[in-house]
């Protein structure tokens, strides 16, 4: 695997923009794909910072279901249906559409054509050796039946990214090669065009990277059903929290315990806002005398507290889908006002504008 080019990442909230980006406010782009409710690892990952993000900076969150169609043709009612659960759960954390423009990707055909325009500059080659591509095909067992839509998606993503001139993107390491080749098209459309129409754009990795799973599994995923949702009753975080993976050689509780792989430390460290008391109980759980009980209680504790006023709020919103969808269409057409300006720019750039 390629190793990442570090001048195309920023590892704490953005403060540099690129020179291009410096002549206006500094804009972020982020979002995701509409195939389930978010979870606990989406939160920790990306939600909480977008909360923060949307105070200082121009922040565009896309709902990116034409992009998850790419390997979900099959049940494009789950995209359909799930545009309107990750919204919900938008607000429910607290994202402020006054503050964000929250978009649906399939509404906004400049970010399509954009993507045809793209293709013509990147191989087929480039995009096979792309290794967060790589990676998804094996993990799909694709093999060489890959969609062309799968394949062509870092195309797909600098289209999303450039169309709003987007100089950060926060995204997990894994997600750094995909910025790499964003950058690559948008160089060589500027030097095509011979001058600066397109901003290129930094990596911003969260300081909590990708949480495991309940299981222990290194990804928490929908499809490994070892998640927390966001929307997840009391009952919901009682019975995950009992299936948390902790340290099997702590046999017994007297045994020392081991933190590293400890599931319910991991999320400790993540949610638990008591951080010296946490602390104490680590030390403890090394030493020996703490069992893993105590552990899981007062992970439920953290986790019920925290999820209760998103469940409520959460509740609350469902309660009116049209005002959902009316939040919906209002950013979407906001965000299109702005994809068309660089469409038309790009297009003209190519000699195509003949009207």
């Amino acid at each position: 695997m390629n190793q990442p080019d570090q001048s195309q990442v920023i590892s704490s909230a953005p403060g540099a923009t690129t020179t291009a980006a410096a002549k206006g406010p500094t804009v972020i782009l982020t979002g995701d794909r509409p195939t389930g409710p978010l979870h606990l690892g989406h939160y920790v990952g990306s939600l909480r910072n977008r909360v923060t993000y949307q105070d200082d900076y121009k922040q565009f969150i896309m709902l990116a279901d034409s992009q998850a169609l790419t390997d979900n043709m099959e049940d494009v009612n789950k995209v359909h249906r799930n545009v309107v659960e990750v919204a919900l759960d938008y607000l429910a954390v607290g994202i402020d559409p006054a503050k964000s423009t929250i978009l649906i990707q399939s509404q906004i055909p400049e970010l399509a054509e954009l993507t045809f325009y793209y293709l013509n500059l990147v191989t087929v080659a480039r995009l096979e050796r792309n290794p967060t591509v790589k990676a998804e095909i094996v993990l799909r067992g694709f093999e060489r039946d890959i969609p062309a839509g799968f394949l062509t998606y870092p195309a797909s993503q600098a289209a999303d990214i450039s169309a709003f001139k987007a100089s950060i993107v926060p995204v997990g390491e894994d997600q750094i090669p995909m910025i790499e080749q964003t950058n690559e098209i948008v160089r060589r459309f500027n030097r095509l065009a011979n001058r600066e129409i397109l901003v290129e754009c930094k990596a911003l990795v969260p300081e909590i990277g990708r949480l495991p799973g309940t299981d222990g599994k290194a990804k928490m995923s929908k499809s490994l059903g070892n998640t927390i949702n966001l929307g997840a009753t009391a009952a919901d975080i009682t019975a995950a929290v009992k299936k948390v993976y902790t340290d099997p050689l702590h046999l017994r509780v007297e045994d020392p315990g081991h933190l590293e792989g400890n599931v319910a430390f991991i999320y400790l460290d993540a949610f638990d806002p008591e951080k010296d008391k946490l602390e104490e109980m680590k030390a403890h759980y090394v030493r020996g005398g703490l069992g893993d009980s105590i552990v899981k209680k007062r992970l439920e504790v953290v986790l019920q507290e925290m999820l209760a006023p998103i469940r409520a709020r959460r509740e609350e919103l469902a309660q009116d889908k049209g005002y959902i969808m009316q939040m919906l269409k209002e950013g979407t057409f906001r965000a299109r006002e702005v994809a068309a300006r660089t469409a038309d720019e790009v297009k003209a750039a190519l000699g195509l504008s003949y009207f």
